[in-house]
């Protein structure tokens, strides 16, 4: 029996809407958590990063897992993690712990987002599935726009802390919910234990592995002694990072199943995907210190600013998502990259002033670049695959977009501080504006990129 797609969307989506309303917070909080415990601006966007790459690395093997143990399993015991890591930060007293609940915190959130598109897969027909996935994509935008507003609503009146307490309630009634709502399965140990047995840990250490020394090099950026480290570091986690994509592809039981990565439309479609989240991502980590260390805005009124993206993406989604179904996605697709190379030009002209004006043009065109973007773009995705590898499908494509937000993120900071020797914490004394517009001039080459790779699949298109 399928579950309703009424209830099973609710679910899915208010599970979505915890972890964006987490996300978005944390960006905010970055500038307070570093005077607190008396870290850089850039050791402090390890908070963010810390959980990205944690998520990154176990993406494809929670869908892989949720394809043998049960999609809707793994994504509620993944909320449940997701629950305990909330608690785990909101208390912590020093910034290593901070790190470690972030850690947990990221456990819960890959096996979340590996199995959420697979689920809908498995219960969606075609024709409905865009729109289905658009109001997720409309939880998710609930989610960035009350972050920024209810951080920052937070931190100004009591601490960053709640941003991420506030998850154990709301977290605990989406748990109770979700157990009346979804078919749950409980795996037999035997199960359980033949699945680890016969895992291609190999693949997924090497890939581990790759991960770690490319952001550990990438976080060295700034520190010009270390510079043949960084390049060292960089292109050994770049090459066991591809080399573990190709030992899982002849291992004997892969995590990622052979037929996706030999699938053009599908791979084109999660490669696109990696672009855009990663350009995307620079802009959501920058510009909380453009608006509150060099401009002197508040926190509360800068969340506010930050959340004008999402309310844009809440609103143009649902457009998205009908016309993905009804209209040619492939142009729907073309048309988003085209407002986020605007984005990009406009950041990268922001002035040294605060001109609302300016401020706020960028803004609204990334939301609706981003809204025209993902909705067509998530059902090619899911449209080029069989329902057999929809788990690992839904993963992968979760993983171009967690791998992508964390090399904008951690890259974009360390970017941007590599150009400013010797600063540690961004004031408005600080000669911050040449070095932010080189980085969003790299933001808007990679845009002119990914519109590329657009245009070649829409005139590739069967």
């Amino acid at each position: 029996m399928r579950t309703p797609h009424a209830a099973l969307t609710f679910f899915l989506g208010f599970m979505s809407l915890l972890t964006g309303l987490s996300g978005s917070s944390t960006t905010l909080a970055l500038p307070v958590i570093s005077r607190e415990f008396g870290v850089s601006n850039a050791a402090a966007t390890w908070v963010v990063t810390t959980g990205l790459i944690t998520t990154t690395i176990l993406l494809v093997m929670f869908g892989h897992i949720g394809d043998l143990l049960g999609k809707s399993t793994i994504f509620v015991l993944g909320g449940g993690i997701f629950v305990l890591g909330s608690l785990f930060v909101g208390i912590a007293p020093w910034f290593w712990a901070v790190l470690a609940g972030r850690f947990v915190q990221a456990v819960g959130i890959a096996m979340i987002m590996a199995n959420s598109m697979g689920i809908v897969s498995d219960a969606v027909p075609d024709r409905q599935r865009a729109e289905t996935l658009a109001i997720i994509s409309m939880f998710i935008s609930v989610g960035s726009i009350s972050g920024p507003a209810l951080g920052g609503l937070l931190i100004s009146v009591a601490s960053w802390r709640w941003i991420y307490l506030m998850n154990v309630p709301l977290g605990l009634i989406a748990l109770w919910l979700g157990a009346r709502t979804v078919p749950l399965t409980r795996p037999s140990r035997a199960a359980v234990g033949q699945i680890w047995r016969a895992a291609n840990w190999t693949g997924q250490n090497l890939f581990t592995a790759g991960i770690l020394l490319f952001f550990g090099g990438g976080s060295l950026l700034a520190v010009p002694s270390k510079r043949w480290l960084v390049i060292g570091a960089l292109l050994v986690g770049a090459g066991l990072t591809v080399y573990s994509f190709v030992q899982d592809d002849h291992a004997n039981t892969p995590w990622i199943a052979p037929s996706l990565l030999r699938n053009p439309d599908y791979m084109i479609s999660v490669s696109t995907l990696w672009i855009v989240m990663l350009i995307n991502a620079v802009s959501n980590i920058l510009l909380p210190f453009y608006l509150q260390s060099y401009l002197g805005v508040s926190a509360w009124l800068s969340g506010l600013t930050l959340m004008i993206q999402s309310v844009v993406m809440l609103l143009v989604t649902p457009l998205a998502g009908y016309l993905a179904d009804h209209w040619n996605r492939y142009n729907l697709t073309i048309l988003g990259l085209l407002a986020l190379i605007g984005s990009q030009i406009g950041y990268a002209s922001y002035p040294n002033h605060l001109s609302w004006v300016a401020v706020l043009w960028p803004i609204v065109l990334n939301g609706v670049g981003m809204a025209l973007f993902l909705s067509p773009n998530n059902a090619l995705t899911m449209a080029a695959v069989p329902p057999t590898v929809a788990g690992v499908a839904g993963s992968l494509n979760s993983f171009a977009r967690t791998f992508g937000m964390t090399i904008g993120i951690s890259f974009g900071a360390q970017l941007l501080f590599a150009q400013l020797p010797g600063v540690k914490v961004i004031t408005p004394q600080v000669a911050l504006l040449p070095a932010f517009a080189n980085v969003f001039w790299l933001g808007t080459a990679l845009s002119v990129l990914g519109l590329g790779v657009v245009i070649y699949r829409r005139l590739h298109a069967n």
